[in-house]
């Protein structure tokens, strides 16, 4: 697009909101068109960021002419955008995970007709861990994996989407899916580890912006493949990222591979 890309903020209140609201002022590439917040959000109306006091905290009421829908909300605020997306035929970007089966088809279905962009973690470096688990998992099949993540107090879902999307693609290096091998809970005599399953653990605690590992255990041998993210920005960064790539792209089901890859050239 010559023209900047309207853009609507889902879940603008929140930690991602605010961290996207902050960018997006200085960024030329985009017009911002709409800070949402839920209906019984107690923002709703005021000003939605300093110097940006013109615009307010709204919901989806005459949210007509917006190119791209970036959403960090939850699951009814994501299916709110995704009403708003269908109708308009906007793209949309989400990060927002624990959705239900049900959501999760509606997104499925949605990128038929629309533009669809989804990500646990939109962090290079976490896409970088990712490749790095998987080729890991393949070459190493006999060895023990869990994955260990950690985030604030106020993360709802668990394990984070993050640790999930490690955990398909350590299983599909291994030529699995992940519903045959995930083990989420041990507690009590769980008994010995059964071979090739994947474990999970799970931290929730203080302001950690989030944190994961993933342990590779062989015999007298380990491998420990992580990554620490201590700036919510990174996330945000990688989001307007995806939002400028995808503004005008066809209906599909897009992820930030794409994205990165149309950047190596």
């Amino acid at each position: 697009m010559t023209r900047p890309v309207r853009l609507a903020i889902s879940g603008a209140s929140g930690r991602m909101g605010l961290a996207l609201l902050g960018l997006v002022r200085d960024d030329e590439r985009f017009e911002l068109a709409r800070a949402i917040v839920s209906a019984g959000s107690p923002r709703l109306g005021k000003a939605a960021h300093g110097d940006l006091s013109a615009l307010r905290f709204t919901d989806w009421t005459d949210a007509a002419g917006v190119d791209v829908v970036v959403d960090f909300s939850g699951p009814d605020g994501l299916a709110a955008a995704l009403d708003h997306c269908e109708e308009s035929g906007a793209a949309l970007v989400t990060g927002t995970t624990g959705l239900s089966d049900a959501l999760e088809e509606r997104l499925t279905k949605a990128a038929e007709r629309i533009a669809v962009l989804r990500a646990a973690n939109f962090s290079l470096g976490v896409a970088v861990l990712t490749r790095l688990l998987r080729e890991a998992a393949a070459a190493l099949p006999g060895w023990d994996l869990d994955i260990v993540e950690a985030h604030h107090n106020r993360k709802e879902d668990a394990p984070s989407g993050t640790a999930l999307a490690l955990g398909h693609a350590a299983a599909a290096g291994r030529g699995a899916s992940l519903d045959e091998l995930a083990v989420y809970s041990r507690e009590g005599r769980p008994g010995a580890r059964k071979a090739g399953t994947i474990g999970f653990a799970v931290v929730r605690g203080g302001d950690i912006v989030g944190e994961h590992q993933a342990l590779l255990m062989g015999q007298g041998e380990r491998i420990e493949l992580g990554h620490r993210a201590t700036d919510r920005s990174i996330f945000a960064r990688g989001a307007l990222e995806a939002a400028a790539w995808i503004a005008g792209r066809a209906p599909g089901a897009w992820s930030i591979e794409d994205v990165i890859a149309s950047k190596r050239g």
